[in-house]
């Protein structure tokens, strides 16, 4: 098991020149900030999503309130 597990890192390649990593770095960095972008975008989504949600149960509750009301008073 354990020669299964260290066979990975007989192919892993670390540059001599260590300018190569200069466009990989560039890359996680903007990958990076896309994902936060996109974590906050979702998040504020979220919010949103919810308070709609919670104004239309109110509305419903509201309406079903009344409608209870106008049935209680005519039996």
């Amino acid at each position: 098991m354990l020669n299964f597990l260290s066979l990975g890192f007989l192919y892993l390649y670390f540059p001599e020149d260590k300018t190569e990593y200069i466009p990989v770095v560039l890359e996680f960095i903007i990958v990076f900030i896309l994902c936060v972008l996109l974590f906050r975008w979702f998040k504020k989504k979220s919010a949103r999503d919810a308070a709609k949600a919670k104004e239309i149960e109110e509305r419903v509750l509201q309406a079903r309130k009344e409608e209870m009301e106008k049935k209680v008073p005519s039996e």
